[in-house]
């Protein structure tokens, strides 16, 4: 495998050592005996028009977080069958997968967006991480709550942990159960909003310092919006808002991304990565002031003054969602920077791992 690129370069264009675009979005990284694994959903037949929303989940490996090699589909599509969650219509994001040291199984959570406007999760285990996977519940509604975007972590005593939004809502702390594949029953809950764009989604859960961070977004779907950090000293919380980490970024959008993932790099002292996707690259131009009013109009007031919205701001909505290219998304990786306990993400053109201890 050939080196590529040298440094991280957020927003930039990013291909694996194929030369082909990266497709991990809405993904994490794992590492694993020296090597690292990234995942996420593979966008590439995602044009907008076909009614494609996804082509699998897809895996890249590498040594130094710079090249990545392409290792296929971990988990495929199953277009023959039209009622599966992973056919290709289904709306399926963001997975989440964690290791079960007791039953020695790769554990793979997926979100599962329905027709009826419900969230379930599909859930999938498998021998290693590139699979194969084995579907092993599907329909699951945790808490019997429609469950959208999520992560799940655990703890050094082999305790799992599932924090998710309950769609338009608030976030939820699940227990899981032994075997990882369900909820135990026991919950918290945190951040309660009365409705989008306000509510809490794409929750990112990383430990630091023995303190329990939990990074969001705001719900504009692909649309990016500010994000917000809090702390807690626990699992459960309770979670001190600490505000947006891009207190230097204008377009209050997060650098135009949205956060799916937060690692900690091996062997370095205090570099963690929030791994965050550009699901609009085109749509850069589009003020957040203009899509938050249309969301509060749309979830406050049925959607009834948005040509008067889209009057007073000269512009209309972009593409909407469902017919998005996603597969030109790209990625915006960067480093946290911490003042005590506050966590914050600067804009960076160039960085490199190797410029930390």
């Amino acid at each position: 495998m050939s080196s590529i690129y040298h440094s991280i370069r957020p927003g930039q264009e990013w291909l694996d050592t194929n030369g082909n675009h990266i497709q991990a979005h809405g993904g994490s990284v794992m590492y694993i005996d020296g090597t690292y694994y990234w995942y996420g959903e593979n966008k590439e037949k995602t044009d907008g028009q076909n009614g494609i929303w996804h082509w699998g989940v897809r895996c890249y490996t590498s040594k130094d977080l710079y090249n990545w090699e392409d290792q296929g589909l971990i988990i495929p599509p199953e277009p023959e069958d039209p009622t599966s969650s992973l056919h290709p219509n289904a709306s399926m994001d963001r997975p989440h997968i964690i290791f079960n040291r007791r039953t020695k199984k790769f554990v793979c959570w997926l979100k599962i967006m329905n027709r009826d406007g419900t969230q379930t999760e599909t859930v999938l285990t498998a021998d290693h991480i590139l699979g194969p996977y084995t579907k092993v519940r599907e329909g699951l509604r945790p808490l019997g709550m429609s469950a959208g975007d999520f992560d799940l972590a655990v703890a050094p005593d082999g305790k799992a942990y599932y924090y998710f939004e309950r769609v338009h809502s608030e976030t939820v702390c699940a227990d899981l159960t032994e075997d990882y594949t369900d909820v135990t029953g026991y919950y918290s809950t945190h951040f309660p909003h009365s409705g989008p764009p306000y509510v809490r989604e794409a929750t990112a859960h990383f430990v630091r310092k023995g303190k329990h961070y939990l990074v969001t977004s705001g719900t504009s779907g692909y649309l990016p919006n500010p994000s917000e950090v809090a702390v807690a000293d626990s699992w459960h919380g309770p979670y001190i808002v600490l505000g947006n980490p891009h207190p230097t970024n204008p377009s209050h959008t997060s650098f135009h991304s949205q956060i799916s993932s937060v690692f900690q790099v091996a062997g370095k002292e205090d570099l963690f990565i929030a791994v965050a996707d550009r699901w609009c690259p085109t749509d850069m131009d589009v003020p957040y002031d203009f899509y938050k009013e249309v969301y509060e109009d749309i979830f406050q007031g049925k959607g009834q003054h948005i040509p008067q919205i889209e009057k007073k701001y000269g512009r209309t909505m972009p593409t909407p969602d469902g017919k998005r290219n996603t597969s030109i998304a790209g990625y915006v990786w960067l480093p946290f920077r911490f003042e005590g306990d506050t966590a914050y993400l600067d804009w960076r053109d160039e960085w490199r791992i190797e410029d930390y201890q």
